[in-house]
């Protein structure tokens, strides 16, 4: 379940707010993101995925919410984890994999133009 936002890690491109299947984010004061609707995470580690700025966190427990200290959240190395275990943006140079889970992004930009 998403755990924490850090806020001087984070960016405000939105892209968790965008991401999110549940819409558990909304956008707070000065662009960031705020979990909301924390009882709605999937746990589905989207949020984390497509975070560059490795500013978030999701507890593997999907069933309540866990406490956890932001100062050793970020001195542990959690941040982004999940993101660099699964491969994410491995291949994206690659023409061989164009079509790869990296590339919807481009879809989610295209979603919010039209």
């Amino acid at each position: 379940m998403i755990e924490l936002v850090v806020d001087d890690r984070c960016t405000r491109c939105d892209t968790c707010i965008q991401v999110c299947p549940t819409n558990v984010f909304e956008r707070g004061a000065g662009g960031l993101p705020l979990i909301a609707r924390q009882e709605d995470c999937q746990t589905c580690f989207l949020c984390e995925l497509y975070c560059q700025a490795d500013a978030l966190y999701v507890a593997p427990n999907c069933d309540e919410p866990v406490a956890v200290d932001a100062a050793s959240i970020v001195a542990s190395g959690l941040l982004g984890q999940f993101r660099r275990h699964s491969g994410w943006h491995e291949w994206e140079g690659d023409p061989a994999h164009a079509n790869l889970h990296w590339r919807m992004g481009e879809l989610f930009a295209r979603a919010r133009a039209g």
